[in-house]
């Protein structure tokens, strides 16, 4: 049984979510505050963070860059009424994985928890084809670790599917909406905002070898050169 933290301040929206999310068979550890959910987060073990964006004592935002100094790997997903695109980004820069926009239905949610919690399996059943060599790094998927001489770089869920699907199409003309709906499940204008800043993180991530490059392919999407 997945277990899940949830961090929501209003109190009936908590208990709803809760309860539909416990009949779906998924542990749910509820928290009302950033400060106190944070506290607990580092004496337990967690499969994956629901996290509210307006919350008091410590906000969304605040308690996912604490959560992500302490698990680098944990998947998290923002539940946020704010409707700025900008918010929104800045959710994805500080190491979020996705996001719902309030109000929300049970499924829509229950589906997002599942596609991040069968990664796990999928990873496992990839054991063997999920590590690659791209110049000078050794890019493992299933442990979401990109290594080289200068360091070992851990890597968010999002970061490794995103880096693994470019792999998997080196030197090859990607679809931006190709990437999109595979690994997202949907294809948007915001989206497609968000895709822009992993592209960003992966890049800086493989800086220091001159010979990799994601480049953009204008109206289409990227290719990642690594010949």
């Amino acid at each position: 049984m997945a277990k899940i933290l949830y961090v929501e301040d209003d109190e009936n929206l908590g208990f709803v979510t809760r309860d539909n999310l416990e009949e779906e068979g998924f542990e749910i550890v509820h928290y009302p505050d950033g400060k106190e959910a944070f506290k607990n987060f580092k004496k337990d073990k967690f499969d994956l963070c629901l996290l509210d964006v307006n919350l008091p004592e410590l906000d969304g935002f605040s308690l996912a860059e604490k959560i992500r100094e302490q698990n680098q790997h944990i998947p998290i997903i923002f539940l946020t009424a704010k409707t700025l695109q900008e918010d929104k980004i800045e959710g994805l820069k500080i190491g979020g994985d996705d996001y719902i926009t309030k109000p929300f239905s049970i499924e829509e949610l229950t589906l997002r928890i599942k596609v991040f919690l069968k990664r796990s399996t999928i990873a496992d059943e990839e054991e063997e084809t999920g590590e690659y060599e791209i110049g000078k790094f050794q890019f493992s998927y299933p442990q979401l670790i990109l290594d080289s001489e200068e360091g070992e770089q851990k890597l968010t869920h999002r970061e490794a599917e995103v880096l693994k699907f470019l792999c998997d199409r080196q030197n090859k003309v990607i679809k931006r909406e190709d990437i999109l709906t595979q690994i997202w499940g949907r294809d948007d204008y915001f989206l497609g905002r968000s895709l822009d800043v992993f592209i960003t993180r992966i890049r800086k991530m493989l800086k220091s070898d001159d010979n990799l490059k994601i480049e953009n392919v204008h109206g289409v999407g990227f290719r990642f050169i690594t010949e």
